[in-house]
């Protein structure tokens, strides 16, 4: 069973997750992490529970989701992933901290660059890409079939939609993402996204403004 352990980090309160199973093998959701007391967290965690970082995952590359991948794959010597619609934000990502008053370690060039239906595996779990532009260009889903969970990034939130007036973003496009690839999943799907309280597929098929 892959088990979820959530940290809010940085001004932007923005949700990393780090996903672990029996294995004791894990990954790294959107690492938002900046300062030490962040960093230890994550860091404590693991060393606690004897986890083995095995990647760094961005489910789209905005600065407040990609702060802590430089620390984390030079640490532990892991690979990062991402899709690759989103390297023009990556490339931008040191002046995009300028203008919000960071100084971050410059992120890494993605070492594995996914696409619809790919497969991303850890010890026995197993998560499948679902690319969801709208919000960015390279935004993408992990759905955990065994598990029935799917991290969204910030494409989709409990009562609301992504925003869509960043460069790259879309309203339509995010709007089609959200209803064909998100709200094709069972109801009782529960939904983690980049900022805020958990949901459902099914809350919010029923009682999202964007969708009533």
């Amino acid at each position: 069973m892959t088990k979820i352990k959530t940290f809010i980090f940085n001004p932007f309160q923005e949700n990393t997750f780090l996903l672990y199973d029996e294995t004791k093998e894990c990954v790294i959701v959107d690492a938002g992490c900046n300062e030490e007391n962040e960093f230890k967290q994550i860091e404590d965690f693991i060393s606690d529970n004897n986890l083995n970082l095995k990647a760094i995952i961005n489910t789209h590359c905005h600065i407040d989701h990609i702060m802590g991948n430089a620390y984390f794959v030079d640490k532990y010597k892991v690979p990062s992933i991402a899709h690759k619609e989103d390297m023009p934000l990556i490339e931008r990502s040191n002046d995009m901290a300028v203008a919000f008053g960071f100084k971050i370690q410059e992120p890494p060039v993605p070492n594995r660059f996914v696409i619809e239906d790919d497969i991303i595996e850890f010890g026995v779990s197993k998560l499948s890409v679902k690319h969801v532009p709208g919000h960015s260009p390279g935004s993408i889903a992990l759905y955990c079939e065994n598990d029935q969970f799917v991290i969204v990034g910030d494409v989709l939130f409990s009562g609301s939609i992504g925003r869509t007036d960043l460069p790259g973003g879309d309203y339509d496009t995010l709007i089609s993402s959200i209803k064909q690839k998100l709200f094709s999943l069972d109801d009782e799907v529960i939904v983690y996204s980049g900022h805020g309280e958990s949901t459902t597929v099914g809350r919010e098929k029923k009682t999202n403004p964007f969708f009533n």
